[in-house]
C-alpha cells in the first residue's frame, strides 16, 4: 500500500477510472518523492493521461485515495491546483497571440500584478531561450518553441509538482533533447517531475523511478536498472587472448557460453555489482586474467515489450547471485 509521507510529492493508493465498462485504471498504487523526476510508461491506451488527469484534478477517481503536494485530492483540490502546473499532450499555447502575450495571459490567470507578471514573463522567456520570438504569433513557432512557451506558461505560477503529459511528442530529435535538459534544470531547481512518456529512451534518461502501466495495472516499478534485470538475457562476456587462460576459465566456469573461436565466454548476469564482484574476484583467485570484460544488459524497450506483451513478468526485480 503507498502511503504519503513528508517526503512525499504524490502519494496514491488503489486508484481506479471506469469510462462505461472499460476499465482504464484497476487499483494503481503511486509513490513519487520531492524533487524528483517519475515517468509513467505504458503503450497508447494504457491509462497515462487518465492517471495525470485525476491527480491534477481535472477528472474524478471512482475509487482510491490521493494526496498531491500533502493534500488531499478529494477534499481540498483548489490546494493542489495552487501547488501544480500540468502540460498536456497537445499544446495550449494560442497561436494567434505572441509569446509574450501567451505569458502575460497566464500571469493575470494567477492573480500576478501587473508589474510581477511582466518580470515574470521577461525571466521565463529568457530562460527558455525565447525572448527573440517572444513579439512573434505563437503560431509562427516550431514544435521545438511551442513546447517550450508551454511549459514556460506552466512555470509562471512557480508550481512544486509539474505533470508533463507527454511533452516531447511529435518534436525531432534536436528538441526532444533541448526538452530533456530543460526536464532535469526545473528537477535541480527543486520541482517534482511527473512524466508520462512513450519514449523508452526518455524514460531512460530521465527518471529516478518507473512505472509501467499495462491492462490498468503497473506491470513494474523501479529504477531503469532494477526494471532491466527483470529480463532475462544479461550477461557478462570475458574474452581472453592467452587459449591457456581461456580453456582454463571455461573449464571452471561450467556455467557460461563458449565461442572457442574468438576465446570468449558468456556468463548470465543481471549486471549488479555483487555478480561482477564474484566473477573478478573468481579471475583473481585463480589467477586467470580477462583482457576484455564487458556487461550487456537487456535495454527498456525488452522491458517494455515483454511486461505489455501477453506473458508478462513479475512485478519484483530479481537479481542472481553465484
Amino acid at each position: 500500500m503507498t502511503t504519503a509521507t513528508h517526503s512525499s510529492a504524490i502519494a496514491a493508493t488503489g486508484l481506479r477510472k471506469s469510462f462505461g465498462d472499460k476499465l482504464v485504471l484497476d487499483g494503481i498504487d503511486l509513490h513519487v518523492p520531492k524533487g524528483t523526476i517519475f515517468s509513467l510508461l505504458g503503450p497508447n491506451g494504457a491509462g497515462k493521461t487518465t492517471a495525470v488527469k485525476i491527480l491534477s484534478t481535472l477528472i474524478t477517481a471512482d475509487g482510491g485515495q490521493s494526496q498531491v503536494a500533502g493534500h488531499d485530492l478529494a477534499t481540498d483540490p483548489q490546494a493542489v491546483r495552487a501547488a501544480i502546473g500540468v502540460t498536456g499532450q497537445f499544446s495550449a499555447v494560442d497561436g494567434l497571440i505572441t509569446g509574450e502575450e501567451n505569458m502575460l495571459l497566464m500571469a493575470d490567470l494567477n492573480h500576478l500584478s501587473k508589474r510581477e507578471g511582466r518580470q515574470v514573463t521577461a525571466e521565463l522567456l529568457e530562460r527558455f531561450d525565447l525572448t527573440e520570438a517572444a513579439k512573434k504569433p505563437a503560431s509562427t513557432y516550431s514544435g521545438g518553441m511551442k513546447r517550450r512557451l508551454d511549459i514556460a506558461m506552466t512555470l509562471v505560477g512557480s508550481p512544486r509538482i509539474i505533470f508533463l503529459d507527454e511533452p516531447t511528442t511529435g518534436l525531432d530529435p534536436r528538441s526532444r533533447h533541448t526538452m530533456w535538459g530543460i526536464i532535469r534544470e526545473l528537477v535541480t531547481g527543486g520541482v517534482t517531475v511527473f512524466l508520462t512518456t512513450q519514449y523508452l529512451e526518455e524514460a531512460d534518461q530521465l527518471a529516478d523511478r518507473i512505472a509501467v502501466l499495462h491492462d490498468g495495472k503497473i506491470a513494474a516499478e523501479g529504477s531503469a536498472g532494477e526494471l532491466k534485470r527483470l529480463i532475462p538475457g544479461g550477461h557478462v562476456r570475458l574474452r581472453f587472448t592467452d587459449p591457456a587462460a581461456y580453456r582454463s576459465a571455461a573449464s571452471a566456469l561450467r556455467e557460461a557460453s563458449r565461442d572457442d573461436e574468438s576465446l570468449a565466454l558468456q556468463i548470465p548476469s543481471g549486471g549488479s555489482q555483487r555478480e561482477l564482484r564474484s566473477i573478478l574476484d573468481w579471475l583473481d583467485t585463480a589467477g586467470v586474467e580477462a583482457d576484455e570484460l564487458t556487461v550487456h544488459t537487456p535495454d527498456l524497450d525488452d522491458v517494455f515489450f515483454a511486461l505489455t506483451g501477453p506473458a508478462n513478468l513479475p512485478n519484483q526485480p530479481k537479481e542472481t547471485a553465484r
